[in-house]
């Protein structure tokens, strides 16, 4: 059966669109036929992520209001097998996501995919409403800061609120924690929070802690997903996550300190 996963975020900037990338890659890898939605109408980023913006002709907003079939818009990835993108529009507003056709895309999709990721714009106006809305699953991007936590707080509640399966009075949108950008060194300074700080705000379950990881700009730039970098630390934690998602036990990695040799306490001395 498919599933729409909405990866939505309060706050701008906490590594949304690379994890919706990251996911919905990972989801391909492991054999799962995967579509990732670009929801931010006028300011897309997931094509140059994925590295397809060359490739762009059509999108979400022709397929919606000018008539274009779906098959002329949507990308399939060079790379990975069974992964495709839709991209969106770079000139048009938010606006032009007319409720009615994007439930007819979303439809159209689900007989086809077996996941649909909708990367979905920050905070809680038009797009970011319209990629939740037709949502079964919400994955919440954070990081370790208090005002990304509060507004991440915020979307929850509009999760329980607004989305299609709340107003129908279905089994609510399935709620996952992804907290990005998790720093060690800065938690134990206190200049993060911990991931026991932000649980204890959310209250929902953990999907996967990615570490702080400049392997991260390096793959966007390439526009490459981070999770096709296997010596990436980051990358194995989207990995992870995805394991996670698919319903496996895999033990969360890089949330406690690294014990230290004699070797490192020197380096660490004598930087």
């Amino acid at each position: 059966m498919s599933k729409v996963i909405v990866v939505t975020s309060g706050k701008g900037g906490v590594g949304k669109t690379t994890s919706a990338a990251a996911i919905g890659t990972g989801l391909a890898l492991r054999g799962k036929k995967t579509v990732i939605i670009d929801f931010d109408v006028g300011l897309r980023n997931l094509d140059l992520i994925m590295g397809c913006e060359r490739r762009v002709v059509f999108d979400f907003i022709n397929v919606i209001n000018d008539g274009i079939r779906l098959n002329q818009a949507l990308i399939k990835d060079k790379r990975v097998d069974n992964l495709f993108i839709l991209p969106t529009s770079q000139t048009r507003d938010k606006e032009a996501l007319a409720a009615e056709g994007v439930a007819k895309v979303i439809e159209e999709l689900r007989k086809d995919f077996d996941y649909i990721i909708c990367d979905s714009p920050a905070g809680i106006e038009r797009g970011a409403y319209m990629a939740l809305y037709h949502a079964d699953e919400a994955i919440v991007v954070t990081n370790p800061e208090v005002s990304s936590v509060r507004d991440s707080d915020r979307i929850l509640g509009i999760l329980n609120s607004k989305s299609k399966r709340a107003e129908h009075g279905d089994d609510p949108v399935k709620q996952h924690l992804l907290l990005t950008r998790y720093d060690l060194d800065r938690v134990q300074r206190g200049e993060m929070l911990k991931l026991d700080d932000v649980l204890e705000i959310l209250a929902i379950p953990v999907l996967g802690v990615i570490p702080q990881c400049g392997s991260v700009l390096q793959a966007s730039n390439l526009g490459m997903p981070v999770v096709l970098d296997d010596k990436s630390k980051a990358g194995q934690a989207y990995k992870d996550a995805v394991s996670r998602l698919l319903g496996e036990d895999v033990d969360l990695r890089y949330v406690t300190p690294q014990k230290r040799g004699l070797v490192d306490w020197l380096l660490r001395r004598s930087a």
